[in-house]
């Protein structure tokens, strides 16, 4: 089984733009970690220091390759830190790129 992940801490995202499965809307100072396995990312989120990560909404989303869940996370990383806003999926957000 292969696998891959990353994590970037301090983050800010203001409010709304975070979306995750178990506890809705979040904002602040965020982390966000991504894990590759079986080609498929799957995305968490805490607030930074937290002990509790949050499935972010969407989550997981196909990716074939590590090179392409890294360059995943890199644009929720991106995504948290423009503002982007926390309707669309994670899905939707994978299909801009």
């Amino acid at each position: 089984m292969t696998w891959a992940s990353w994590t970037t801490i301090g983050i800010y995202a203001r409010p709304g733009v975070v979306r995750t499965e178990e506890v809705g809307v979040i904002d602040g100072d965020l982390s966000v970690h991504t894990t590759w396995t079986e080609g498929q990312a799957h995305v968490a989120v805490q607030y930074t220091g937290a002990t509790d990560w949050f499935t972010m909404a969407g989550s997981p989303v196909p990716c074939e390759s590590e090179e392409a869940s890294r360059n995943f996370h890199q644009a929720v990383v991106e995504a948290m830190r423009d503002g982007e806003e926390a309707r669309p999926s994670m899905r939707e957000l994978f299909r801009q790129e």
